[in-house]
């Protein structure tokens, strides 16, 4: 254990660095997290329900129609009957927040609440709003899942912290699921 003396110097040498504009430097533990790539889903998704504005924002709800997943350690379909419940912000942000089912090969039905932002220039969203093909590296689609199961095979999911990333297509969308380690 440090010394309240040298405690305190640490923390006036981040605090200083920060305010000088300089990345902060962990002094002690630079250990960051690690992901592992975990699954990838193509989920097929409904004509797009817009509610238009409410108090709340621009809502919409895609429905999820079904899909597919598969990583090095788990396989399986996405059942439809789940949607997408999207809030259009003023500042263009759509905010995420899917609840959908997945059904592995094993017969093991996993719950999925999926939360995120997707934003980019007004430009490119215009196209994907048309359905065009554009290049995810143009837009920025990340997400924070969740995951429920009874199951002892996949209990994992239920401990480890999960990010994603997105691609926005025509009918569907190809999420990348991350653990973080």
């Amino acid at each position: 254990m440090k010394s309240r003396k040298q405690f305190l110097t640490t923390i006036g040498v981040g605090l200083t660095g920060i305010a000088m504009g300089k990345t902060p430097i962990h002094l002690e533990n630079d250990d960051l997290p690690k992901l592992e790539f975990a699954f990838t889903a193509n989920i097929t998704l409904g004509v797009v329900q817009d509610l238009g504005a409410t108090p709340h924002g621009h809502r919409r709800i895609i429905p999820i129609t079904g899909g597919s997943f598969e990583g090095p350690a788990i396989k399986g379909t996405v059942e439809p009957g789940g949607a997408d419940w999207q809030i259009i912000r003023a500042d263009n942000v759509a905010e995420l927040n899917a609840k959908y089912t997945l059904k592995t090969n094993d017969g093991v039905l996993i719950y999925v609440e999926n939360k995120g932002y997707r934003h980019g220039p007004a430009e490119v969203l215009q196209r994907l709003s048309r359905g065009e093909a554009v290049d995810a590296k143009e837009y920025y689609f990340r997400a924070t899942p969740f995951f429920e199961t009874a199951s002892e095979i996949y209990d994992y999911m239920n401990k480890y912290i999960f990010i994603a990333s997105g691609e926005r297509k025509k009918d569907s969308v190809i999420i990348h699921f991350y653990k973080v380690l």
